[in-house]
């Protein structure tokens, strides 16, 4: 069974299992437990759910399993011919989660 989800402003498609990165949550350790009720699309096949714009019911839930930097990204400005330069680099703090349960909305039938 897949999903999509919306966490943080983007949109993910999963399914049970995967790991992948995402902006921090607050108030998180590694090991706590996130419920996403955010849920685009759920569903395989023929019992497919498509929300407008969010499926009632369904959530998908997740486990942090660090919190962590990210890799460094350097900001450089540059004005030409005008001996302006400046460098800055930044970290963004983010969030390993894994995927463990998607559940469809009540009432419809386990793919």
């Amino acid at each position: 069974m897949r999903a999509t989800i919306q966490t943080q402003g983007r949109q993910f498609t999963v399914k049970e299992g995967d790991v992948f990165q995402v902006n921090r949550f607050k108030d998180t350790e590694a090991g706590t437990t996130i419920e996403i009720k955010e849920v685009l699309m759920v569903g395989a096949g023929a019992d497919t759910h498509i929300g407008v714009p969010f499926v009632e019911g369904a959530k998908v839930v997740a486990k942090v399993l660090e919190n962590k930097k990210d890799k460094k990204i350097v900001v450089f400005k540059k004005k030409r011919r005008k001996g302006y330069q400046r460098r800055k680099g930044h970290r963004q703090m983010i969030s390993v989660i894994r995927i463990e349960t998607i559940q469809p909305p009540i009432g419809s039938a386990k793919a």
